[in-house]
C-alpha cells in the first residue's frame, strides 16, 4: 500500500503540531494526502488535565495519535524546571495513551526522547540499553518521564493488544528551531550566539562546559520522515531509535556553527557550567530494519539551512 493510500481516509491527531518537529510532520502528512488531521492548540486543550484529554478525543475523532507535544528544553531549563518537566510531560503522555486505548484509537506513536538513556551507556546507543542505569541528572526528569511511555505501550500491548509504538528520537535541528536564549537547544543557541556577536561587533563568545562531550543530531525534516514511515510500517513493541549516525564533539560543533555564520572571534569555554552527557551517538540500524528509515540530510547542510533560516526571520 502506497503512503497515499494508507493516509487517505485516516483521520490523524498530531498533539504538538503547532511546534518545531509538529509543522513538519503535518505538512509530510498532508503531502502524503492525509485530507483529516487534527491539530490540538494549546489554548484549548491543555493536555495535562483529564477533562482536555477526553474533550480533544471527542472532538478529534482520530484513528491515529502522533504525540510530540511535549515541555522541552536545554540543560538550563531542565535544571530550573525539573519538577514541571517531570510532572506535565508524564501526565500528558500516560493519560492520552489511556484514554486512547479507552475510546478506540486504533494506533498511538508515543515519541520518547534520547535523554531516556542512562548517562554511561555504551556508545553507539543500543535500544536493548535502555534499562541499564540512571539518565543522566539534569535532564533525567524529563527522560524518565517520557520513558515511562515506552513501558506503558508494552504493557498495554501485552494486557489489551493495544498498537503503540515508541520512538527515540536524537536532538533535532534545522529551519524553524526555537532561538529563545532561555530554552532552546545547542545549535540554535549557537547560530544565535555567533550571529549577534557578529551584530554587536562582539570579540568573544561564550560557551557552556569544555567541548568534550559528543552529540548526534538529526534534521527535523528527517526525524519528521521518520516518524511517518514508523506510523505507516511498523507494528511492534521494541523501542526505536531514530538519529542521523553521525556523532560530534560540541568543540567541533561550535567552531563549524562560527565558520559557518562567519564568526572569527575568541571560543570561550566555561567549564563551571555543566557538560551534560559524556557522548551520545545513536545506533540506527533498528529502524532501517524494521521500516526503513534512514537519515538523508548531510550534517553541515542542514547547519546552512538552519542558519539561513534564522537569518531571513529573526528581523522578522
Amino acid at each position: 500500500m502506497g503512503a497515499e493510500n494508507f493516509w487517505k481516509m485516516k483521520h490523524v491527531c498530531v498533539t504538538g503540531g503547532a511546534g518545531f518537529l509538529g509543522k513538519v510532520v503535518v505538512r509530510k502528512l498532508e503531502e502524503r494526502g492525509a485530507a483529516h488531521i487534527f491539530v490540538p492548540q494549546i489554548e484549548v486543550y491543555d493536555l495535562v488535565k483529564k477533562e482536555d484529554i477526553e474533550r480533544m478525543l471527542a472532538d478529534a475523532k482520530a484513528d491515529m495519535i502522533i504525540h510530540l507535544a511535549a515541555q522541552v528544553g536545554g540543560i538550563g531549563a531542565n535544571r530550573e524546571h525539573p519538577a514541571e518537566f517531570f510532572y506535565n510531560n508524564l501526565m500528558m503522555g500516560v493519560q492520552l495513551m489511556h484514554y486512547a486505548w479507552q475510546t478506540g484509537v486504533e494506533k498511538f506513536v508515543a515519541i520518547g526522547t534520547i535523554c531516556a538513556y542512562p548517562k554511561f551507556t555504551q556508545v553507539p546507543f543500543n535500544e536493548d540499553n535502555l534499562w541499564n542505569g540512571y539518565p543522566e541528572e539534569t535532564n533525567a526528569p524529563y527522560g524518565l518521564a517520557k520513558k515511562m511511555l515506552l513501558v506503558q505501550a508494552q504493557s498495554y500491548r501485552q494486557q489489551y493488544g493495544y498498537n503503540s509504538i515508541f520512538l527515540l528520537p536524537v536532538n533535532l535541528y534545522g529551519p524553524g528551531d526555537n532561538f529563545n536564549t532561555e530554552s532552546s537547544h545547542v545549535i540554535p543557541a549557537l547560530i544565535r550566539k555567533c550571529l549577534e556577536a557578529i551584530d554587536s561587533g562582539q570579540e568573544v563568545i561564550e560557551v557552556w562546559g569544555d567541548g568534550s562531550p559528543t552529540r548526534e543530531f538529526l534534521y527535523v525534516e528527517d526525524a519528521a520522515e521518520g516518524i511517518l514511515l514508523a506510523a505507516e510500517k511498523y507494528n511492534g513493541d521494541l523501542p526505536v531509535n531514530l538519529g542521523s549516525g553521525h556523532e560530534i564533539s560540541i568543540k567541533d560543533l561550535v567552531e563549524l556553527i562560527a565558520r559557518l555564520t562567519g564568526f572569527s572571534g575568541e571560543l570561550r569555554w566555561d567549564t563551571s557550567k555543566p557538560n551534560g552527557q559524556p557522548r551520545r551517538a545513536l545506533n540506527t540500524k533498528r529502524a532501517e530494519e524494521l521500516f526503513g528509515f534512514k537519515a538523508a540530510m548531510p550534517f553541515e547542510e542542514g547547519l546552512k539551512r538552519t542558519i539561513a533560516w534564522y537569518r531571513e526571520h529573526r528581523s522578522q
